[in-house]
């Protein structure tokens, strides 16, 4: 049974009550149900007032613009989070590569370095005495006595 409230100031406070108790159940819904709510009414005196979930923005713009699919509109915010994941990694990885990159190129100098010292076997104690130059035949003659 409906109730008409005749006089105005009661009709404020009673849509002001019910108003309040109305958020809280759509509240309640779009937490439960994980779903998107738009909730619009029109006080007495004429003043708009909203909820929704997760903004009234968001849920406006998908109604309003009808051509857009839905999965277009609420898988959005997750398309952007795997973009700006995928930026991050793209961005590890470059940086993982030039010090990989570094790495490589001091690997190639110490190569050079080790072949430029004149003989391919550092020690002479390792290399058969054969190979071995005349500086290396008199330090092998000078440790052995």
């Amino acid at each position: 049974m409906i109730k008409i409230i005749e006089n105005a100031d009661d009709r404020l406070i009673a849509f002001s009550k019910r108003r309040t108790g109305i958020y809280k159940k759509i509240s309640k819904l779009s937490t439960l149900c994980a779903g998107e709510n738009l909730f619009i009414i029109f006080s007495p005196a004429g003043k708009p007032y909203s909820f929704g979930h997760p903004s009234v923005e968001s849920v406006a713009k998908r109604f309003s613009n009808a051509s857009q699919h839905l999965e277009e509109t609420t898988d959005a915010p997750i398309e952007t989070y795997h973009k700006e994941r995928i930026n991050l990694l793209v961005q590890y990885f470059k940086d993982v590569q030039d010090q990989l990159d570094v790495i490589k190129v001091k690997q190639k100098e110490i190569a050079l370095a080790k072949r430029s010292n004149g003989t391919k076997i550092r020690y002479w104690w390792k290399a058969p005495i054969d190979q071995l130059n005349l500086r290396e035949l008199y330090e092998q003659d000078e440790r052995s006595t």
